[in-house]
């Protein structure tokens, strides 16, 4: 397997051709992060509805959004490039991470954020059941002057869980080794996995680990939830002050959005 780009780390994220930016400090105000599984924009409805997305994501009012089930140019979803539709209409940049070839165009997970932009960096992970699998992450300079690697992942969603696991620890490994580059590292996404679950373990285990944020309440399927398994985690652990919510809304996916407010603790890098 291969992972990409020195694995995150903050030289190699500026290697790939993304011109640094300086961000004016928003030291009163939390980074505010949402991670959302948009099943390409069908709601439990059954109807594709791209600007439904829109609007879900527009009144939650992000600085980074990480979504899942993206399509670029589907035929299933109208041809549609999500990505760029999206971050167009929310005025974000948005970068588009591909996982296979699917009904014309690409399948994958995206991206998008409002502020400045150090650089994108993509890691491969082991193949999940039915499709491969990646994760995207990008350098952002947070509202307090902090540089923060924010990670979205989608692992395997099969009840066995070894594929999972597989795809946790491989991640995991990429991020600690690029750990020292930035202050912090949050990792969110749909993890596929149960809060004590051995995948979601695999990153919390051990002295080094990450620290789960949260969230508690349940956040699949949207319209009755009874499960957790959209999270957010935080490296290095124990420094910041962090809230984690769950949206009630029932429509517009087949998963609730999630979204985390941190303000950053003193201290830099691990």
């Amino acid at each position: 397997m291969r992972i990409l780009a020195a694995l995150l780390a903050l030289p190699a994220l500026l290697s790939l051709g993304c011109t640094a930016m300086q961000a004016a400090p928003r030291a009163s105000a939390p980074l505010r992060v949402v991670s959302y599984n948009i099943k390409h924009g069908r709601g439990l409805d059954g109807r594709v509805d791209l600007d439904r997305t829109r609007d879900v994501l527009r009144a939650l009012d992000a600085d980074v959004v990480l979504l899942q089930e993206v399509d670029e140019v589907c035929e299933r979803s109208g041809g549609v490039d999500q990505a760029r539709a999206l971050g167009d209409a929310l005025g974000m940049e948005a970068r588009f991470c591909s996982f296979m070839d699917y009904q014309g165009g690409r399948y994958g997970l995206a991206l998008l954020s409002a502020l400045p932009v150090e650089g994108w960096a993509r890691i491969d992970l082991p193949d999940g059941t039915d499709e491969p699998r990646a994760a995207l992450g990008v350098v952002v300079v947070a509202p307090g002057g902090q540089r923060v690697r924010i990670v979205n992942c989608h692992l395997d969603w099969k009840s066995d869980p070894a594929r999972r696991i597989a795809q946790a620890r491989v991640l995991r490994a990429a991020l600690e080794e690029g750990a020292d580059a930035v202050d912090r590292t949050l990792l969110g996404g749909d993890v596929n996995a149960r809060i004590g679950s051995p995948a979601l373990g695999v990153f919390t285990e051990g002295a080094g680990g990450f620290e789960r944020l949260g969230p508690d309440a349940p956040t699949f399927p949207a319209d009755v939830p009874d499960r957790t398994i959209d999270h957010f985690l935080v490296l290095p652990p124990g420094r910041d002050a962090a809230e984690v919510s769950v949206v009630d809304e029932a429509l517009a996916s087949d998963h609730r959005p999630v979204v985390l407010e941190v303000r950053f603790g003193d201290g830099g890098g691990r």
